[in-house]
């Protein structure tokens, strides 16, 4: 990543200057209900702890990155979608562009795949009903992927830029949408939107006490046609402790659904089993 880790995701993210849309959750008929309102769980079914786990300060203190879990703990793996919307595009979404993926997610309910979705603060606020759905489901958690899904550096693919002093104000509305939305434990996890960040960056965000939460596998789903080169590069790309970075939208990543249909089976066959990033830190703390 540039200037400190960015990751270059040119197939994943070259088009984030045009911010991809995320995931909805109301199901078509037939499809698998939602789970029971209730606490988050852990993939093994247990409650979350009240305090999530986090990964400790950087040097100096500044926020810490998160990659991958521990390669050495088993074979899991961490599947991340990020729902994205920025600030500016409600017209389009007033037009009828549809920045959900209904499909996506009962796929993963379907699947009983856990999944960790960074939801921007503009996302919660088009679609709380939805927010909420999956805040309230067991399967997933919700984590933060900024409000307007602007950079928090220069030149990152096009994005306009979150001014230094406003970069602290933009993640904690974030938080404020989710609470609205009536998302009951959103995590202390931080996207940084299309993978931008630099010291400067995690500096000014270490007073929020978020883990900022990168990757290292990427889908290739960004407004991809093909589900099975989607599939091939993420079934490359896994390793044990692996976080693969999705998408669920309707108009921006439209193969990502059949993709998962490949993914999934194939992966457990393997002998992967999916967890939440909460579980892939907690993993590495234990580790450590």
């Amino acid at each position: 990543m540039i200037p400190v880790r960015r990751i270059v995701a040119a197939c994943a993210l070259g088009a984030l200057g045009v911010a991809l849309a995320a995931c909805g959750s109301s199901g078509a008929p037939g499809t698998p209900k939602p789970a029971p309102p209730g606490p988050p769980t852990s993939a093994s079914g247990s409650a979350v702890p009240s305090r999530p786990p986090t990964l400790a300060p950087g040097p100096s203190g500044l926020t810490p990155v998160f990659t991958n879990g521990p390669r050495a703990r088993g074979r899991t793996v961490a599947l991340t979608f990020d729902a994205d919307m920025t600030a500016d595009q409600g017209s389009r979404a007033a037009g009828g562009e549809h920045f959900d993926n209904p499909r996506l997610i009962n796929t993963l309910r379907a699947f009983k795949v856990p999944a960790t979705v960074f939801m921007t603060g503009r996302w919660a606020d088009q679609y709380p009903a939805e927010a909420r759905a999956i805040g309230r489901d067991p399967l997933f958690e919700v984590a933060n992927h900024s409000y307007s899904h602007y950079a928090f550096t220069k030149d990152c693919y096009g994005l306009p830029t979150v001014a230094e002093d406003a970069m602290r104000a933009d993640v904690e509305k974030a938080y404020a949408a989710f609470k609205r939305a009536g998302v009951p434990h959103p995590m202390p996890y931080f996207r940084f939107p299309g993978g931008c960040y630099d010291q400067q960056a995690l500096r000014t965000l270490s007073a929020v006490g978020v883990t900022a939460v990168q990757w290292d596998v990427v889908s290739g789903d960004a407004f991809a046609t093909d589900s099975d080169a989607v599939a091939r590069q993420v079934l490359e790309g896994v390793k044990p402790g692996s976080v693969v970075v999705m998408h669920c939208t309707r108009s921006a990543a439209p193969a990502t659904e059949r993709a998962l249909r490949t993914i999934v089976p194939e992966l457990r066959k393997k002998g992967f089993r999916f967890v939440k990033v909460s579980d892939l830190i907690g993993a590495t703390n234990q580790h450590r």
